[in-house]
């Protein structure tokens, strides 16, 4: 749990986000932001502070992408899930953040087929919302197109426009044909009895 403290000043340079992870001082707390740290009395921050628990996944909300630089910065981990089992990525492409999803595959091992508790991965909320770029990014970095959510449904399924229903046809139909050629390779004459 990472505490936050939104800063406001009347100086225009100063301003920002301040997370804030626990300390054993109670007098004293580490700060990070905009990539400083320092230390800050903890009575001017907490009474205005608000607990995050995911501030990742705040951030990839929200479309704030300094916040998620300075969580990935901070080696916030980048396939947490929330309340939700929901990893940022997903929340990013339910928000149509490209930036945001952008940056988060520039982090190793990202996991993107990742199914919250719903059974919806971030390809069934980009093609829910209509986020069609999104949805060719996704396709683009090996998003599978078979994963069925607790409804049964698959991500061409929840596709609310056509340029998304498009994109995701096209996948499943190259998919399908890339397995029917690899069934032909077992059923060669040499091999039967």
């Amino acid at each position: 749990s990472i505490l936050v403290f939104q800063f406001k000043s009347g100086i225009k340079s100063e301003g920002d986000f301040i997370q804030i992870p626990p300390l054993s001082d109670t007098n004293w707390w580490k700060g990070t932001s905009k990539g400083r740290t320092g230390l800050i009395p903890s009575n001017y921050v907490a009474e205005q502070a608000e607990s995050i628990d995911n501030p990742l996944h705040e951030a990839a909300k929200r479309g704030n992408l300094s916040w998620l630089r300075e969580c990935l910065d901070n080696r916030v981990g980048v396939n947490g899930l929330d309340k939700a089992g929901s990893t940022a990525l997903y929340w990013a492409c339910h928000g149509g953040h490209k930036d945001i999803v952008d940056m988060l595959f520039t982090q190793p091992n990202i996991e993107l087929n990742q199914q919250n508790k719903l059974g919806d991965t971030a390809l069934h909320a980009a093609a829910w919302k209509g986020y069609a770029d999104i949805v060719q990014l996704l396709l683009a970095k090996g998003a599978r197109t078979d994963l069925r959510n607790n409804e049964k449904k698959l991500a061409l399924d929840m596709a609310t426009n056509a340029a998304c229903a498009s994109l995701l046809k096209k996948k499943q139909g190259t998919d399908a044909v890339r397995t029917l050629s690899n069934a032909e390779d077992y059923l060669d004459d040499e091999d039967s009895d």
